[in-house]
């Protein structure tokens, strides 16, 4: 068994191995639509007939292996398997565009994916344009047909060691060619332990999730954290405001993994009833992540529901692990992801010099959990992990007297109007406070006097109705002329990424000005 020099469990096999030996009924997963669940003891069985069914294909332990799967049991045990017999393992995102599902299985050098009947098709359409020879296995979302027991008995398992790459996880690519980020065994754990210890979670703990197992967040926060934990996750096929509050009764999770999309849908969702309501008595905090969440709606979301929430970030280069509030409510900042956790953190000027706190620049990440690099580009990797092993994160924001950090945007998302900079964050927090308003983002837009100008697009509440004219009138009153967004539109939806992040850069190709 690896462990590291803390002599902490340093690959996902030992992890596994070790719940399977102590707690072998304890249960892992819980998939409600099928109505299936499996204890650490079945994990373990699954994850090496998994690994021996790769080998029996003539797959070498450190080759790609890919997965275009919904949320289920198949997608968690493809997750885990892969790492589990040394392979690499390269979720594919079930919404990329054609061009970057393309380039992500090219570029992986996956040799198999593992894909539900409705992904066959764009499968074996990529894979003839791209002319690459990985297999496509079709699978049901809740039964991974695997090998039978016997198949494994007396095979030699290959060695994993803690440095040994663990997933390839692409970025978005939403300004251009998605970026592979190779993350380690070591790197993967140390993420999972610095979130089990913020929120402090014990083998008791239950997760419901929804996210998915494509997005770093479901698999590094909503399955390595319990997994290094010992507890359990509840993972239904999707989220669904009309059956949250069912399953929170049904399976009583002790926290639930979120993002400010569903926290806002929540919070515009229905009334609960008597037992829901009697079942949130069990839930012991909820976490936000992978966007920005409202101020407002964060405190309406606790006073509404009854338990509060942890708002924390992280990276996919980071093994989604960055800030975290305390557990402790009188300790947290609204409008802040936090501390950091299981790393370094500092913002720096442009030439690269740390700054004092108050003072807004770059934030930079040092820690176990930063990724190795990206995959096959040493120039992109040389630009991300500057001397000292610091990573650039193209966030901005500062931190204040008290250690805690704030986030104002993304270096590529700042709006620059007539020579100032103006975060989009801003804007979007203004139009948020307007009660119609259920979403909102703001994105520059090319202008010929100031170079930029503001653009904003709404999604408004169900039922509200409200004019472009009376948001702007709100805007000028909160905001201030120069600030307020020249173009404003209401959209039924916001582009958006696996997790809920709003894909600021795609609203002007989406709006006609």
């Amino acid at each position: 068994m690896a462990s590291d020099s803390n002599g902490l469990r340093a690959t996902f096999r030992d992890v596994i191995d070790a719940h399977a030996a102590t707690q072998p009924h304890a249960p892992f997963l819980i998939a409600p639509e099928p109505g299936i669940a499996f204890d650490y003891q079945a994990l373990q069985r699954n994850c090496r007939a998994f690994a021996s069914s790769l080998a029996a294909r003539g797959i070498e332990p450190g080759a790609t292996v890919s997965y275009m799967l919904e949320n289920g049991a198949s997608a968690a045990t493809v997750f885990l398997g892969a790492m589990y017999g040394g392979y690499v393992v390269s979720p594919v995102n079930l919404h990329a565009q054609d061009a970057q599902l393309d380039y992500t299985l090219a570029h992986s050098e996956t040799r198999i994916v593992f894909a539900s009947e409705g992904n066959r098709e764009r499968l074996d359409k990529a894979r003839a344009r791209i002319g690459a020879a990985f297999e496509v296995s079709i699978v049901d979302i809740d039964g991974l047909p695997l090998p039978a027991e016997h198949e494994d008995a007396g095979r030699d398992e290959p060695t994993v060691e803690p440095d040994q790459p663990a997933m390839l996880m692409y970025t978005s690519g939403t300004t251009g060619k998605p970026k592979g980020a190779l993350l380690s065994h070591a790197n993967m754990l140390s993420g999972a332990r610095a979130v089990g210890q913020s929120l402090a979670l014990t083998n008791a703990d239950r997760v419901l999730s929804s996210l998915p197992l494509y997005h770093i967040n479901g698999q590094c926060i909503a399955t390595a954290a319990p997994l290094v934990s010992g507890g359990s996750i509840v993972l239904p096929h999707r989220f669904s405001v009309s059956q949250w509050w069912t399953l929170v009764e049904r399976h009583r999770p002790t926290w639930l993994n979120m993002v400010p999309t569903i926290i806002a849908y929540l919070l515009n969702g229905p009334e609960l009833t008597r037992t829901q309501a009697e079942a949130c008595r069990s839930v012991r905090f909820g976490r936000s992540a992978s966007a920005p969440l409202p101020p407002e709606q964060h405190r309406a979301f606790e006073a509404r529901f009854g338990f509060s929430v942890v708002e924390a970030m992280g990276l996919t280069e980071c093994a989604s692990v960055a800030f975290s509030n305390p557990l402790d409510k009188s300790k947290r900042k609204y409008g802040s992801p936090g501390t950091p956790i299981g790393v370094e953190a500092r913002v720096v000027d442009p030439a690269g010099r740390p700054v004092a706190a108050g003072v807004r620049g770059e934030i930079e990440l040092r820690g176990p959990n930063v990724m190795r690099g990206y995959f096959k580009a040493p120039e992109a990797t040389a630009a991300a992990l500057r001397d000292g092993g610091w990573l650039a994160t193209g966030d901005l924001g500062y931190r204040d007297g008290d250690g805690f950090y704030f986030i104002t945007g993304r270096l590529k998302e700042l709006i620059i109007k007539g020579g100032e900079n103006i975060a989009p964050r801003e804007i979007d927090e203004a139009l948020l406070a307007h009660p119609a308003v259920l979403e909102a983002a703001a994105v520059g837009v090319p202008d010929a006097a100031y170079g930029q100008e503001i653009l904003a697009c709404v999604v408004m509440k169900p039922g509200a109705s409200c004019s472009e004219d009376e948001l702007r009138a709100h805007c000028l009153r909160t905001l201030g002329r120069y600030k307020s967004p020249r173009y404003l539109r209401v959209v039924g939806d916001l582009p958006k990424g696996p997790s809920g992040k709003v894909q600021r850069l795609k609203l002007a190709e989406l709006i006609a000005i």
